[in-house]
């Protein structure tokens, strides 16, 4: 009986030394324990302390895009400053020479220093995007040297111009558009020295540098195709016609209107 107890105590003496070193957690409870324990030190940061946190990474990157935004305002603001759109009425000898501008279009490349253009604002590197026309009816595209010169040297007096500065414009996609009218434009101090007529219809001025008086009697004024006779001389101090000359042919319509009214009122009154 004393062999078998000994053989029992022996037993559970085993059974209780491998049952404690069996419970002994391996590496990976070991490694998955330490996890858990950083887990559970993670997640005892409070709710408001995480939303602070988050609210901030948030506010930080709010920062650096509003920063980037405004720095594309402001290249995009100093582009705009940069580039503008220039108008002048040049008169002859314009003072500047012109090159073709490589992929098409036409740039200033020298001014004369004292001359017409450079009075007008006219700069060296300049794209000249529309010139005058033959006539000055119309401005065109200035998309060909050639073609804008012929144009250029068409016009007898003034040439206008529109350049476009700090911009590449694609004249190519432009169409022609009306030329700004001349009624109510300031003249230049040449054209003011050779302004000696005014059309009565609409107010065009004659400064061509050939006498008004030698023009034919079949000269029109280029604006409204009134005839010679439709103009008066012109005072450039007051910037009125001299003397009043013939009233305008809307006026002289009008009586007639009025007059032929009047005369079939009567007739059909007699009748």
């Amino acid at each position: 009986m004393a062999t078998s107890g000994a053989i029992s105590g022996a037993t559970v003496s085993s059974f209780f030394t491998k049952t404690t070193t069996t419970s002994n957690p391996s590496p990976k409870l070991h490694s998955s324990a330490s996890l858990l324990s950083q887990k559970t030190v993670f997640q005892g940061v409070s709710l408001e302390d995480s939303k602070k946190s988050v609210s901030e990474i948030f506010a930080v990157s709010e920062r650096k895009i509003g920063g980037l935004n405004g720095l594309r305002r402001f290249e995009i603001k100093a582009r705009a400053a940069a580039s503008k759109t220039i108008e002048v009425e040049v008169d002859k000898p314009l003072g500047l020479t012109l090159g073709q501008k490589q992929g098409g279009g036409v740039v200033i490349t020298g001014v004369d220093g004292g001359g017409n253009a450079a009075k007008a604002g006219l700069k060296s590197g300049d794209q000249v995007v529309y010139t005058s026309s033959f006539f000055g009816d119309e401005l065109w595209p200035a998309d060909k040297l050639g073609f804008t010169k012929t144009a250029i040297q068409a016009k007898p007096d003034s040439v206008y111009f529109v350049v476009s500065r700090g911009a590449e414009v694609d004249v190519k996609k432009l169409n022609k558009r009306p030329a700004p009218p001349r009624f109510g434009r300031k003249l230049t101090e040449t054209q003011k020295a050779r302004a000696t007529h005014i059309c009565l219809d609409c107010g065009f001025i004659y400064t061509l540098p050939k006498s008004f008086d030698e023009q034919p009697d079949t000269y029109v004024c280029p604006q409204c195709i009134a005839p010679k006779k439709r103009f008066a001389k012109y005072d450039v101090n007051t910037g009125k016609a001299i003397g009043g000359g013939l009233p305008p042919i809307g006026v002289i319509v009008g009586l007639l209107a009025g007059l032929g009214a009047v005369g079939a009122l009567l007739v059909y009154g007699l009748q």
